[in-house]
């Protein structure tokens, strides 16, 4: 009886484990429209839903770099806030918080040209 219960809740508990998680996909582009390669992404989940996996914590935090067409695909994240930051040579930096709340996702992302410097004196 002891097994049989253990078995119903596990078949309770699996789906839901899976359904509070979002695959991202990030494209960072230069305001010409041209794929921004190489550039750093971090991305870090803020707040929202945070679940375990049989005992083990998901991860939560990412540092990648864009391929030739300027993507950058993470896997299953969970669901809610999430900041993305980017650097890239010759742009700005970019950072922005994100509400993830679909199973697939993707931020099409436009860096701009840095700004001049300003002096106090």
């Amino acid at each position: 009886m002891r097994l049989l219960t253990l078995s119903l809740a596990l078949a309770l508990a699996l789906p839901m484990l899976g359904a509070d998680m979002t695959t991202l996909t990030i494209a960072v582009k230069s305001p010409t429209g041209k794929p921004v390669e190489n550039a750093s992404v971090i991305v870090k989940f803020v707040k929202g839903h945070s679940l375990t996996k049989l005992g083990k914590k998901i991860r939560k935090e990412w540092e990648l770099r864009t391929n030739q067409e300027g993507l950058v695909k993470i896997p299953p994240i969970p669901q809610g806030t999430i900041l993305v930051q980017i650097i890239a040579k010759d742009y700005q930096t970019f950072g922005q918080n994100f509400d993830v709340d679909e199973e697939q996702k993707t931020l099409d992302i436009t860096l701009n040209p840095p700004q001049p410097q300003y002096s106090a004196h």
